[in-house]
């Protein structure tokens, strides 16, 4: 088995961590939010606030299950527009009372199906890229397993992108890709060795800014090791004033 393979396969392992189980370990008294205030609650991402070493941190992020049943009810992590709107809901709940976000990313990509469309798949996803292009708090992205298209770039739009070192992040997947290119889904790890996927590819183009190590490290550990670089992420971001934060938040994006 190739490395992008074992990647591509640890990225998809249901038995990582998901983001709920991040929000539970990283932060004291976390809470959930439920809900975009128009339609209804989208298991596929969820989000609220938490405690990190007492300073107060909304977390956003996409939730695949754990086993089937679980994966129904988040729909393999697939959001639908309104996670969309929840996951904005919060982030600007978050610039109102000034606290830091982080998001955590999983997914394939944005759920594709007609009532999707019907109520705004892809104006909740510009909505969002618009929004948090101009959030005036810190945000830190975490690509925890699958990064897939536009569906993960709608929570990516931050100061800091990091990706665990097991994880993907790609324009759509190798299956489609290959679909596209080749017409032979089948060919998807051929596809995958071209489109620079992993975290380590991704970081010498600059598209991430750093990639956290999980080789030999046990959930217990990966999470302290998280929860050291976020402390200290928003502790180098909080120094920036409003304008220098914004500034290099446009320019890291218009870069590429």
């Amino acid at each position: 088995m190739s490395q992008v393979s074992r990647i591509i396969k640890s990225a998809r392992d249901q038995a990582r961590l998901t983001t709920l189980d991040f929000a539970e370990l990283l932060f004291d008294d976390f809470m959930e939010f439920h809900g975009d205030r128009n339609f209804r609650d989208d298991g596929a991402i969820v989000g609220g606030i938490g405690l990190l070493e007492g300073q107060p941190i909304t977390f956003i992020g996409i939730q695949k299950g754990k086993n089937l049943q679980d994966n129904l009810k988040r729909n393999f992590g697939q959001p639908h527009p309104e996670g969309y709107r929840k996951a904005l809901r919060l982030m600007k709940q978050a610039e109102k009372f000034n606290r830091p976000i982080v998001t955590f990313i999983n997914t394939a990509g944005a759920y594709p199906g007609l009532g999707a469309e019907e109520r705004g798949q892809g104006e909740a996803i510009a909505r969002n890229l618009l929004e948090m292009s101009d959030l005036k708090v810190p945000i830190i992205a975490i690509i925890i397993g699958e990064g897939g298209s536009g569906g993960a770039l709608a929570l990516a739009v931050a100061d800091k992108v990091w990706m665990l070192e097991n994880s993907m992040y790609a324009v759509l997947s190798p299956e489609g890709f290959a679909s596209i290119l080749w017409k032979d889904g089948s060919r998807a790890m051929e596809a995958a060795e071209l489109m620079k996927i992993t975290s380590f590819e991704l970081e010498k183009l600059g598209v991430v800014d750093a990639v956290i190590p999980e080789e030999g490290k046990s959930n217990h550990e990966l999470v302290a090791h998280i929860k050291t670089e976020l402390i200290q992420g928003f502790v180098e971001l909080s120094k920036l004033t409003l304008e220098d934060l914004l500034q290099a938040r446009y320019e890291r994006f218009r870069k590429y």
